[in-house]
C-alpha cells in the first residue's frame, strides 16, 4: 500500500511537471515552432507589414523582419532585402529598453538603488547632484535636451551627440548641458540620460568587467550570440541606439519581460525592477499626448487609468521602440512577444496598426 502510494505521488509530480512544461515553453539554442493555419487575418498582417512599395521614392511601410512568438514558440517569421534569420540589425532606441534590462540585472545584484545619485556612479554628473538613476530612467534628468533628428538637425542635441561635437564622449557631452527645470518632474524623451545611464553602468560594475558585462550579466544566461553593441571613443556603450542583433535574439529579451524578469528557474531581474520600469511615470506631463513611459520602456496603459497610445490592444501591452521602426512589443496577457525590423521615413507605419492586426492573427481568438 505505502508502495503504490509513493508510485501515485510521484506519477503526480511528473504529471504537474509535464503540464507546467507543456504550458511555458523556453529556446535553447533555437526557438520550437508551433504549427500556424493560413487565415485572412494573417493575410492581413502581411499585407501590411510586406506591402508592394515604391522603392525609388522610398514612400510606404518596409519591413525587414517581422517575428511573433506565442507562448515561448515561434508562430510566425519572415524577413525581406539583406535581413535574414542571422542578421544582426541595428535596433536604433530599442537599445534603450535593453540597457534598462540590463541594469535591472545589476539591480538584482544589490550594485545599484534607483534613488542613488548619478553622481556616485558618474563624477561628471557632479554638475546635477540631485539626478537619480530613476529619473534617467525616466529621461526626467531635467536638463536642457533637444531630441530633434532631420526635421531640425542644427538644433538637436542627440544629432550632436551621435555625429559632431558629443561622438567622443556622448556622456560627458550630455553632462555638459544646463539644467532646465527640477529633475523628476517631468520627462523630456533624451537620448543623452540614456548614454549617461550607460556610463554610469561603468562605475557601477567596475571599469575591468564593464566591457564584458552586457554579455556575462545578461545575453549569455538569455542564449543571445548575435549581440553587438558599439562603444564611443571613452569606451562607454551607446546605450541610446547603437546594439545591434537578430530578430530571434531580440525576442529573448521580450520573453524574459513578458515573464517577469524570469528566465526558466533563475529570477534574472528582480519582480522590484520590473514593476518600476513597466509602471507609468507620474511626472506633470505624464499624458501629454499618446505616449505614455515607463523606465525606458513605453507603456500602454496611463497612470490616471485613460487609454493607452494602443487603444484595441490588451492595457499590459509594453514596447521598446526605435527610429524607423524598429519596434520590440510585449503583451503578456496575450502570451505574445513581436519583434518588427524595419526602415521608414515617412510615417507610414503604425504601431497601433501592426499590434491590431498581429492579435487578429495570433491572439486569445485566434488559438485552436
Amino acid at each position: 500500500m505505502a508502495a503504490r502510494l509513493v508510485r501515485l505521488g510521484l506519477l503526480l509530480v511528473l504529471n504537474v511537471a509535464c503540464a507546467f512544461s507543456h504550458a511555458e515553453q523556453w529556446p535553447d539554442a533555437q526557438w520550437s515552432r508551433a504549427p500556424v493555419v493560413a487565415t485572412p487575418a494573417l493575410g492581413m498582417l502581411e499585407s501590411y507589414a510586406f506591402p508592394a512599395r515604391d522603392e525609388v521614392e522610398r514612400k510606404g511601410v518596409r519591413s525587414d523582419a517581422l517575428l511573433v512568438i506565442r507562448d515561448g514558440q515561434i508562430v510566425y517569421e519572415r524577413y525581406a532585402g539583406v535581413t535574414g534569420v542571422n542578421t544582426p540589425h541595428l535596433t536604433w532606441s530599442v537599445s534603450k529598453s535593453v540597457l534598462a534590462t540590463l541594469l535591472g540585472v545589476a539591480f538584482g545584484e544589490g550594485r545599484l538603488r534607483l534613488q542613488d545619485p548619478v553622481a556616485r556612479f558618474y563624477p561628471p554628473f557632479k554638475a546635477h547632484p540631485d539626478v537619480t538613476i530613476a529619473d534617467l530612467l525616466h529621461w526626467s534628468s531635467g536638463l536642457d535636451w533637444q531630441e530633434d533628428y532631420e526635421y531640425a538637425p542644427l538644433n538637436s542635441s542627440v544629432v550632436a551627440m551621435l555625429y559632431t561635437r558629443g561622438r567622443q564622449d556622448m556622456a560627458g557631452f550630455t553632462a555638459s548641458h544646463a539644467k532646465a527645470w527640477t529633475p523628476g518632474t517631468a520627462w523630456r524623451y533624451s537620448s543623452g540620460d540614456s548614454n549617461v545611464l550607460a556610463a554610469a553602468l561603468k562605475g557601477v560594475v567596475g571599469e575591468q568587467a564593464y566591457p564584458d558585462y552586457p554579455w556575462t550579466a545578461l545575453f549569455e544566461p538569455l542564449g543571445i550570440s548575435s549581440a553587438v553593441w558599439e562603444r564611443d571613443a571613452s569606451g562607454t556603450f551607446v546605450g541610446s541606439s547603437y546594439l545591434y542583433m537578430t530578430a530571434r535574439d531580440l525576442a529573448r529579451i521580450g520573453l524574459l519581460m513578458q515573464r517577469s524578469g524570469r528566465w526558466q528557474q533563475r529570477q534574472l531581474v528582480p519582480l522590484a525592477w520590473v514593476d518600476f520600469v513597466l509602471a507609468p511615470f507620474a511626472g506633470h506631463n505624464a499624458e501629454a499626448g499618446s505616449e505614455v513611459i515607463g523606465g525606458h520602456w513605453w507603456l500602454n496603459r496611463t497612470a490616471s487609468g485613460a487609454a493607452g497610445p494602443w487603444p484595441q490592444a490588451p492595457a499590459d501591452t509594453f514596447a521598446a521602440l526605435g527610429h524607423w521602426g524598429q519596434a520590440l512589443y510585449v503583451i503578456p496577457s496575450a502570451g505574445l512577444v513581436v519583434v518588427r525590423y524595419g526602415d521608414d521615413r515617412d510615417g507610414s507605419y503604425q504601431h497601433a496598426e501592426l499590434l491590431n492586426h498581429v492579435l487578429a492573427a495570433f491572439g486569445p481568438q485566434a488559438r485552436p
